[in-house]
């Protein structure tokens, strides 16, 4: 399948594109709302990209700004070979960094975080904790894998000599996501076609690859000091408004995670969805954007206040 590369080809996503440069490379994002709005960034995780968001996107943009990145070799963003971008956590944290102060956002920000991106935006979160206001929480991480949560043969696969074959070859964890990232409902062709776009060939499928091959299982793994980092830094955040919404029947942040999640923010509101997967904001956005609209809305006046 050939990469669309007008976004206005993709269905419910109308948005105009705005790029970064990052030493060489397009770094692709969205951005909608008002421009003294609150800022609300989402960051998307792997496989998908910020089509993901495209319905928080048109519901939250009246009144908030919505910042959307794709992350560098995933969307419409570039797709470089290993020479010229290196496909580590910190890397990504840099990008966003970046590109928050490319915009001058350095306040009151609103992260929304999805899979990759929970570990991404918590790491960004960590390095400039007084920039944070508030947090949204979808089937993620932003700790080691709990000791009681094996890893899914899945990603052991993905991880093997194997791996990029399957993976870069066959499509084989993109094709599959599409399938069992979703439990309430099958996604309908047209989205299941968007979401697969961007990564039609070997080469475009790099990202894809990487970001499995970074999970940090034991010390020495590259991103392993920058997610115990974060994870030894979490409870700062503590206080501060904390929405978390889980999909029940996702095979990889399952209810091990949803675990970890609660006992280190006993404070947060947790709606939990038994019939839903990994991908929450295409199984149940029907449910899920009215409970951020109204979690964003409800903590809309402390945006002027002084973080606890």
């Amino acid at each position: 399948m050939a990469l669309l590369q007008s976004p206005n080809s993709y269905p419910d996503y109308p948005f105009p594109s705005h790029y970064l440069d990052r030493s060489g490379n397009k770094l692709h994002y969205i951005d909608e709302g008002p421009r003294e709005a609150p800022p609300v960034v989402m960051l998307h995780g792997n496989p998908t990209w910020s089509f993901y968001y495209r319905r928080v996107i048109t519901a939250l943009s009246p009144r908030f700004r919505c910042i959307v990145p794709d992350h560098i070799g995933m969307g419409l963003s570039d797709k470089p070979g290993d020479d010229r971008y290196e496909y580590t956590l910190d890397r990504r944290a840099d990008d966003v960094q970046a590109l928050l102060e490319h915009l001058n956002l350095k306040e009151n920000i609103t992260l929304i975080l999805h899979d990759w991106g929970g570990m991404i935006g918590t790491t960004f979160a960590t390095r400039f904790p007084d920039r944070i206001k508030q947090f949204v929480i979808l089937n993620t991480g932003a700790f080691h894998l709990p000791a009681s949560k094996p890893l899914p043969w899945q990603l052991k696969l993905c991880r093997s000599f194997l791996g990029a074959i399957f993976v870069r070859g066959f499509n084989g964890f993109s094709g599959d996501a599409v399938k069992s990232c979703v439990a309430r409902r099958p996604l309908p062709d047209d989205v299941k076609a968007s979401l697969l776009a961007p990564y039609d060939s070997w080469k475009n499928r790099i990202a894809v690859h990487r970001f499995v091959q970074d999970i940090p299982l034991a010390p020495g793994d590259r991103a392993y000091d920058t997610v115990t980092n974060v994870q030894d830094n979490l409870l700062q955040f503590a206080d501060l408004p904390m929405l978390i919404c889980w999909g029940m029947k996702d095979f990889v942040f399952d209810h091990h995670f949803l675990a970890e999640w609660e006992k280190r923010f006993p404070k947060a509101t947790v709606h939990r969805f038994e019939d839903v997967g990994h991908y929450i904001l295409e199984d149940a956005h029907e449910d899920v954007i009215p409970l951020i609209e109204r979690f964003l809305d409800s903590n809309a006046a402390l945006r002027n206040e002084p973080r606890p």
